[in-house]
């Protein structure tokens, strides 16, 4: 227990660590549907680079969230230190990436509202933004959990 007490809440293994990887596989899911509902997101290089990080997001996450639910369950969180820094170095890709091609989708966004919608319909911008809004939040939840474990191996 007193592992778990230093770790903070958000290290791999933890209660808190589950959360933040089953939100960040409900964000990017939800990313990816909302891009993925309208056929026309093949046009844009940003979509497809947006689809494609989702698409890398959701399995890290939903292997973690198993690791962590193992680990909860058995009572022994992950510690060995480096699987801990994979995990780090996983999280930092992943949530520059995921930064990366939210930006990007919200910049062509943003220039395809310029044009008063003549290149983008309302329905398929309005999902389009929802898309780049959730995986803003995916990427604040991967950059929060890379953060915590950062901070685990630090306090080793």
């Amino acid at each position: 227990m007193e592992n778990r007490e230093r770790a903070g809440a958000g290290a791999v293994g933890s209660a808190g660590s589950l959360g933040l990887r089953v939100e960040q596989a409900v964000f990017s899911s939800a990313s990816l549907l909302f891009m993925s509902v309208g056929v026309e997101f093949f046009s844009y290089t940003a979509f497809c680079f947006l689809v494609t990080i989702m698409g890398l997001v959701i399995p890290w996450s939903c292997t973690l969230a198993m690791i962590d639910v193992y680990s909860i369950l058995v009572g022994c969180p992950l510690r060995v230190p480096g699987v801990m820094v994979i995990v780090v170095i996983g999280d930092w890709v992943l949530a520059i990436l995921s930064l990366a091609a939210a930006s990007s989708s919200a910049a062509v966004i943003d220039l395809l509202l310029q044009f008063h919608g003549s290149h983008c319909s309302p329905r398929f911008c309005g999902r389009y933004q929802l898309s780049a809004m959730m995986a803003f939040l995916s990427w604040f939840l991967t950059a929060a959990s890379s953060l915590f474990n950062l901070w685990f191996i630090a306090s080793r």
